[in-house]
């Protein structure tokens, strides 16, 4: 996350924590890698999912209410949007402490996959990011959001 920077949104550490969830919810090489073989260091699907909507509420209302202080736009709100209902549909499902394969084999994973690769494309692009980087570490994003 080094183009724009991404303190010129007023909750700049919600919308690294959001970027941070979608960007691993959407490379299914980073899913299969790290959350499959158990690397450390980047939490699991359930940890994706909690900074996803932990601070934003994101499960209980729309992504438009955050326009202009998380999101940059109504296009980013949406797709956003979109990746949280496809992702929240499944860990009902499977459960919150379902192990990454359950997720990974679901059949509407694939369809989660690509709404969290659309929103997390939009948001690096506004951000002057690369979309295709290697997602960072939990610890990278911890002081990342120390820093402003």
């Amino acid at each position: 996350m080094g183009g724009m920077p991404l303190n010129d949104m007023p909750w700049w550490r919600w919308r690294s924590n959001v970027r941070s969830a979608l960007h691993m919810l959407s490379d299914p090489g980073f899913q299969r890698d790290v959350w499959l073989a158990g690397v450390p260091g980047y939490g699991d699907v359930t940890d994706a999912v909690y900074r996803l909507v932990e601070d934003t509420w994101l499960d209980n209302w729309s992504a438009e209410k955050y326009v202009g202080t998380i999101f940059r736009d109504s296009q980013e709100a949406a797709l956003v949007d979109t990746a949280v209902l496809r992702v929240l549909r499944i860990m009902h499902q499977v459960g919150p402490d379902a192990p990454v394969a359950a997720y990974l084999e679901h059949e509407g994973w694939p369809e989660a996959v690509r709404a969290a690769r659309d929103a997390h494309v939009r948001m690096a692009a506004s951000d002057g990011d690369d979309p295709d980087a290697a997602p960072r570490t939990l610890e990278a994003l911890r002081i990342m959001t120390r820093s402003a």
